[in-house]
């Protein structure tokens, strides 16, 4: 057990000198979050808890100050260390219904993370029925001057083909001051974003942040693949955070906690940054994600995937038509083979609704689909295919052979959704139908990659016998994460990619499980760039999939324009490859040579973007990763908006604090026909990159000279 500490605020329990923050108790046995100095009643009770006959003691949006959060009491905590991680369990209990609370705080010794769990237990004689629970909570968060007028709000919105649109606003624009002395209470409202139904990410992702005026930052991750919700308020003159899985009021969840019962909350994860701003709280969040994710050989080895379905065959794949795509996807140099969507459908009225026996298609393979993947493995690649493996459509035999208590349901009825019903994975017969889909593919034909799609928001979730819809979904998505975990224990080298019609399920209660993610299913390759600049916001660089689809009647400026995006991340390339010209084939072949080179550094780099996270219409983009050895930068100049008048801008100057002060040399690393130049700046640490023509892309490497 860690000693505890007296301090002017109460006893302490638990500190992490990394982030600054450390928990304390006071007299009453009240433990919060926060950091030295701070005004205790600006802080935020450490867990907040509504459940059915107990809600909060000051009515409105918000979800803290709760009359179980203020009664639970502390009554122990242990640490354990391994190695340079530590977890500390800070045990607490409510006298008033029995209800114990274990928070458990998880850090890593040189890092400035804070993970959070909690283990509700019912320890009483009744029965309770839960609406909200959070995970973390932290307040006390102030500008230099202890005041909020200089703190700013990051927040992502999310949605299909526009994926990770961060925003941001000064905190005071979103809380404004109620004047809170001449009315004697805190406001009834907050800031707060949440998820909707079974798309954890298609409306916001569940990341956002506060940074101040000198460079701190506090930035927040949500795990969970159903629902979640956070939000941000003043307390006290302070803003505090709290962070929260499912809740009644926004995803229909509530769980009953019956004597000795338990239920765990979905993990969050708190990051703080004492300077660097959002950039150096998302690396320090990169490495994180690293930490938590399943260890995986795709993750080291970083293979170029080739997928027919991007402005290509587009769901329509036959052997005739993959063939040729095979043979050039082999010579351009990739290392993957990925047949999507329609290898199943031999059905004249189309397989949007008759999908879930996951059979080839007789009429499209002749010869067979296994024809098609010898050819793929012929040609040095591995093959993949795709699934939707929790759908099964209306048409489909399944719908009828598999039992209704399969199927998402509420109020006794099967639920549909765009000619689908959904599957319970809790349920055995759902599981070992996808078992025994996933067996075959991958141990009788040999598939090595699976990219597994999820094309539709089933809703708040599905009610099994008395449960709510959200813990009907929170109970299947963690069956879902239970049975991707087993396909990757029976089948080592399988890969899986994450995808949720692109990016609405780009979540790390997925991404610890799957090696890959979608990050959107956009097909203009002029919108794409603010999505694959900001995908370092929600995954890791190494397993964003980001497409590049070059065309045989693309200009040399846009195949070089999508394949310059894709280089910082995994390359999905896609496009009719084998009706390219000698110099278009070459472009192609040039940008994954480069992708070659330079994969090695992906996976422990860190992500900056030196003119801030991209908006949606910004002519000018970067983003870059920093690594042990160098630092690279992807820069696109799009054209300029339809508004703006007088001369293009052919010249953008990209700060690069990092590398002030030090002599650089800039290389253009891909392509060689943008026309590209940069000028290094090292007294303002400045790099002047030129694009003489609009709508074309560089990607450099800036290597410090010696």
């Amino acid at each position: 057990m860690t000693a505890a500490v007296e301090t002017a605020e109460g006893t302490r329990v638990w500190s992490h000198p990394d982030s600054g923050l450390h928990a304390v108790r006071d007299a009453t046995g009240a433990v919060r979050l926060g950091g030295p100095g701070q005004d205790w009643a600006a802080l935020v009770p450490l867990v907040e808890v509504t459940a059915t006959g107990h809600g909060r003691m000051w009515s409105g949006e918000r979800f803290i100050e709760t009359a179980i959060g203020d009664r639970l009491a502390y009554r122990g905590h242990e640490t354990v260390q391994d190695g340079a991680g530590r977890r500390t369990t800070i045990r607490l209990a409510d006298a008033g219904t029995g209800l114990a609370a274990d928070v458990t705080l998880e850090t890593r010794q040189g890092s400035g993370f804070l993970r959070a769990r909690v283990r509700l237990a019912n320890e009483g004689a009744t029965a309770l029925r839960l609406e909200s629970v959070s995970t973390l909570t932290l307040g006390g968060i102030t500008d230099p001057d202890g005041g909020l007028d200089g703190l700013t709000l990051h927040w992502a919105d999310n949605d299909w083909l526009a994926e990770c649109r961060w925003r941001q606003d000064a905190f005071r624009a979103q809380v404004v001051p109620l004047s809170r002395s001449a009315h004697g209470h805190e406001g009834r409202g907050c800031f707060e974003r949440y998820s909707q139904g079974s798309w954890s990410t298609g409306r916001h992702l569940p990341v956002a942040g506060l940074t101040d005026s000198e460079g701190r930052a506090w930035l927040w991750q949500i795990e969970s693949s159903a629902g979640w919700r956070f939000e941000t308020g003043e307390r006290e003159g302070a803003a505090y955070v709290a962070l929260f899985g499912p809740d009644d009021a926004h995803h229909q969840w509530q769980h009953v906690l019956t004597p000795g019962a338990e239920f765990h909350t979905v993990p969050a994860v708190l990051v703080h940054a004492g300077s660097g701003g959002l950039d150096a709280a998302f690396g320090e969040l990169t490495d994180y994600r690293r930490g938590i994710r399943r260890d995986h050989p795709d993750l080291r080895a970083l293979p170029v995937i080739y997928n027919d379905y991007m402005n290509t065959l587009m769901g329509d794949p036959t052997t005739e038509r993959l063939l040729p795509l095979v043979e050039a996807a082999g010579a351009a140099g990739a290392e993957v083979f990925v047949i999507d969507a329609g290898w199943y459908d031999d059905d004249a009225q189309g397989w949007w609704d008759a999908v879930g026996a996951w059979e080839p298609a007789p009429r499209r393979f002749p010869g067979g689909l296994p024809e098609v993947l010898d050819a793929v493995r012929a040609h040095g690649m591995t093959p993949g295919l795709w699934l939707e493996p929790e759908v099964v459509g209306v048409r489909s035999p399944l719908a009828r052979t598999l039992p209704d208590e399969a199927f998402f349901r509420r109020g006794g009825v099967r639920v549909t959704e765009h000619g689908r019903h959904h599957l319970d994975l809790r349920h055995p017969a759902a599981r070992a139908h996808l078992d025994a889909v996933v067996d075959r593919l991958v141990g009788e034909w040999g598939v090595g990659y699976l990219k597994l799609d999820y094309n539709i928001n089933i809703g708040p979730g599905t009610e099994n016998g008395s449960e709510s819809p959200g813990a009907g979904l929170l109970g299947h998505h963690r069956a879902h994460l239970d049975w991707m975990a087993s396909l990757l224990d029976r089948h080592p080298r399988l890969v899986l990619e994450n995808c949720g019609s692109g990016g609405l399920r780009m979540d790390y209660a997925q991404l610890a499980v799957a090696q890959l993610q979608s990050t959107s299913d956009q097909q203009d390759l002029l919108r794409y760039p603010p999505i694959a600049a900001a995908a370092a916001t929600a995954v890791t660089p190494e397993q964003a999939a980001v497409w590049a689809y070059p065309q045989p009647d693309h200009s040399l400026d846009a195949v070089a324009f999508t394949l310059t995006g894709a280089l910082l991340g995994r390359v999905h390339l896609s496009g009719f490859l084998d009706r390219m010209s000698p110099e278009q084939s070459g472009l192609v072949r040039a940008a994954i040579s480069v992708y070659k080179e330079l994969r090695a550094d992906l996976g422990g780099a860190r992500p900056i973007w030196p003119l801030g996270l991209p908006g949606w219409e910004d002519e000018w983009i970067a983003h870059g990763l920093r690594t042990h050895g160098g630092t690279y930068l992807s820069v696109c100049r799009r054209s300029a908006a339809p508004a703006r008048s007088g001369p293009a801008d052919t010249d953008r100057a990209l700060p690069v604090p990092h590398l002030r002060g030090t002599q650089v040399r800039p290389t253009v690393l891909y392509p060689e026909t943008a026309d590209a130049a940069a000028r290094w700046d090292a007294y303002r640490g400045l790099l002047t990159v030129s694009l003489p023509r609009a709508n074309t892309a560089v990607l450099l490497r800036l290597d410090p000279v010696t």
